[in-house]
């Protein structure tokens, strides 16, 4: 009984160390938060991106062999400095600078809708002038856009073409540029639909991203490019990383990273609610790499199920991927009913010999993500 009183007390001495170091470390986030946000209000004043890679990479270098000198780990100063520096780039960006002052009027049509308001955000935050167009202010579209400098078509992609096909004259230099997921179709409407500057784009994230810091975006040029470079420096002075593309090359990769994924997707979970396992058992027996594949089903059908409609029907060329990744699926099934482990494990590195070291890469990378999946999971468990 006295030892255990001895090791309650010894314990609660090291325990009041360790609250007393925690304690410290909160007030110098509190102080390194400060020191961020001085140097957003900086970078806005002289128009610098809020995110520069060469200083970001320096700066962990420079951290993890610090980190080595003194026999800690590398790893761990990396993922906290990683951290940090997630919260202070959004905590940087209350405000960027107005690239084009010159640019008296953006209007986002559908700009009240999830991905239209985060680029309403980024523009008000950069001190433009910002008008909203609307199902409710259609009747008055003529009048909001007669002296647009840049119109942004931000609709559901079912109706985007129609949309634009709808639009009023705009002023020759206007910037006519959509955000849909596809990018032929869009294009070639606002093409045939205004004579001035036309841009596609793709933003690669959701509405649910903070900004378009680290976000990419692909850039497909239209007609006019010399009158547009001003956005494209300010979505790279919010963060992003533009990609440039033509429309087809863009529409046949998201035939793969987009209508493939969200459709073998849909179909696994589909698949599971209709054989009905107790997904709480499911979450529990699974190790952090299938609670989080488990995650991503998940998250899928948490949004809207009209969005991820659009996406996978807007795309006709699809279907013949998706019957060949079935015919595939059936051909692997077959290997199993035969029991060819052999040629199982042939296809197996030939598949792997196609990924070459970005297999590599992603192994290293997921452990990363493993790590922190589990760290949550029992967190939750536990509250």
């Amino acid at each position: 009984m006295s030892s255990d009183s001895s090791l309650d007390q010894k314990l609660s001495a090291l325990r009041a160390q360790i609250d007393e170091v925690d304690s410290e470390l909160v007030k110098l986030l509190k102080k390194r938060s400060s020191v961020t946000r001085d140097i957003g209000r900086l970078k806005s004043e002289y128009a610098q991106p809020i995110y520069v890679p060469e200083r970001e990479k320096a700066l962990i270098e420079a951290r993890r062999q610090q980190a080595e000198e003194l026999g800690l780990s590398p790893d761990l100063v990396e993922d906290i400095l990683r951290r940090m520096m997630r919260d202070s780039y959004h905590s940087q960006h209350a405000k960027y600078a107005c690239v084009n002052p010159e640019i008296a009027k953006v209007v986002v049509v559908g700009g009240a809708g999830a991905l239209g308001k985060v680029f309403v955000s980024l523009f008000e935050q950069s001190a433009y002038s910002v008008a909203v167009l609307d199902k409710a202010q259609w009747q008055n579209a003529e009048e909001i856009l007669s002296d647009a400098d840049l119109v942004i078509i931000s609709v559901p992609i079912n109706t985007t073409c129609d949309i634009i096909a709808q639009l009023p004259k705009l002023k020759s230099s206007c910037v006519l540029a959509d955000v849909t997921s596809i990018k032929q179709a869009p294009l070639d409407a606002m093409m045939a639909a205004h004579s001035g500057p036309v841009l596609g784009l793709h933003p690669m994230f959701g509405p649910d991203a903070p900004g378009m810091i680290k976000q990419v975006v692909v850039v497909c040029d239209g007609r006019h490019s010399d009158q547009y470079q001003w956005l494209l420096e300010q979505m790279r002075l919010w963060g992003g990383s533009l990609y440039p593309s033509s429309a087809a090359e863009h529409d046949h990769a998201m035939a793969y990273i987009q209508v493939m994924r969200h459709f073998s997707t849909f179909v696994y979970g589909q698949h599971l609610q209709q054989e009905n396992p107790k997904l709480s058992e499911l979450i529990e027996f699974s190790s952090p790499i299938y609670r989080l594949e488990l995650a991503m089903v998940g998250r899928l059908f948490a949004q809207a199920p009209e969005l991820y409609a659009d996406i996978i029907f807007s795309n006709k060329d699809s279907i013949a991927l998706l019957k060949r990744f079935s015919q595939r699926f059936e051909m692997a099934i077959q290997l199993l009913e035969h029991g060819d482990k052999s040629a199982f494990v042939e296809q197996f590195k030939e598949a792997a010999l196609w990924f070459g070291d970005y297999s590599k890469i992603c192994l290293i990378d997921s452990k990363k993500m493993l790590l922190k999946a589990d760290d949550s999971h029992l967190l939750r468990k536990i509250e």
